[in-house]
């Protein structure tokens, strides 16, 4: 759309790179070409704006195979103005001097022409070819021939509409069609994701028993190994009580040889001290006698008076220390009667 602005009874217009413009005044051309600005008066000028970028036509149309299969066929035909004169003869793109507005619908007509002639040939094309094959190769079988029926026509040159290119996005069938053609391929979709999925569980399955013969081999070996153990725990067991009782063999051989050693020792200590105390004796016993014998002898010379003197000296020396005499006249009595008794038998002998 042109931009116009009002200015004092005048128009200014400033037109875009990709818009024609052309600017007639009573039948005269007065401005001509893309990107234009000028000034003109609303009630003598005659404006018309031609896009001459390229333009993105998406259509959707119906069509039936030769199996009598309704298909929808989706494409987009890309074109441009190439002869901004030719298609503002043909076509009504004037504007309004005040508005810059489109005072028809060049747009639709154009798309309209473009729409109904590609769906004339993609019509052409799939109602000799059947479901599957339109299906399968239907979209570049229509795209070219679309192509080739743009570029043949005559109406499209005559108002200088150029199209740059064709392009066919899908042809698809009626939904109950589509899902009955869809029907086999995931009954195969599924059949093969239901052997994946038990050649899965399978492998799962065999690598689960794998792990539990590792486990088992695990747990045998180390039972194996535990026994071992035992084994050798109870030959350590064993030599050690060996070791223990031949220390305890040597320790008490030893002990005992200390024993009889002691023993030994002891008696022959108690030997020779029994035998120095006999000899000892044996010498005492020597020594009394010489010396009884030796007494003896000293007292068989002296006279039985210096013997009983002796004695009385020996025993004199024997007696305890008296302190005190107590005699009782019963004691007393005696005594005097007994002296009295022998002095008169001393008298008598006289």
């Amino acid at each position: 759309m042109a931009d116009i602005t009002r200015r004092l009874g005048w128009r200014h217009l400033r037109g875009a790179p990709t818009a024609h413009i052309r600017h007639h005044r009573s039948g005269k051309l007065l401005h001509d070409g893309p990107g234009l600005s000028f000034w003109f008066r609303a009630l003598t000028a005659a404006l018309s704006e031609v896009p001459v970028d390229d333009r993105e036509l998406a259509m959707t149309f119906h069509a039936r195979t030769s199996d009598f299969q309704d298909v929808a066929v989706q494409a987009t035909v890309t074109y441009r103005i190439s002869d901004p004169a030719l298609a503002s003869a043909r076509l009504d793109f004037s504007v309004d001097p005040d508005t810059g507005v489109w005072r028809g619908s060049p747009l639709e007509q154009l798309g309209t022409l473009l729409t109904e002639t590609a769906q004339q040939h993609a019509l052409a094309v799939l109602a000799r070819t059947p479901l599957a094959s339109a299906l399968v190769d239907g979209v570049t079988a229509v795209r070219e021939r679309i192509a080739a029926g743009l570029g043949a026509e005559p109406r499209l040159p005559a108002t200088g509409i150029e199209v740059v290119a064709v392009r066919v996005m899908a042809i698809r069938p009626e939904p109950e069609v589509e899902r009955a053609l869809r029907t086999p391929a995931r009954e195969q979709i599924q059949q093969e994701a239901d052997k994946a999925t038990y050649e899965r569980r399978a492998v799962a399955v065999e690598r689960e028993r794998a792990i539990a013969e590792n486990e088992l081999d695990s747990q045998i070996e180390l039972a194996r190994r535990e026994e071992q153990l035992v084994d050798q725990r109870g030959t350590n067991a064993r030599r050690e009580a060996e070791e223990h009782a031949a220390a305890d063999g040597v320790r008490a051989e030893a002990e005992a040889t200390r024993t009889v050693r002691l023993a030994d020792a002891e008696a022959a200590r108690s030997v020779r001290l029994a035998r120095a105390e006999a000899e000892g004796a044996r010498e005492v016993g020597d020594a009394r006698a010489h010396a009884q014998a030796a007494w003896l002898r000293v007292h068989s010379d002296v006279d039985v008076a210096t013997l009983h003197a002796l004695t009385g000296t020996r025993l004199a020396e024997n007696l305890p220390n008296i302190d005190s005499v107590t005699i009782s006249p019963d004691v007393l009595t005696g005594l005097l009667s007994r002296l009295g008794a022998g002095a008169g038998g001393d008298e008598v002998g006289a």
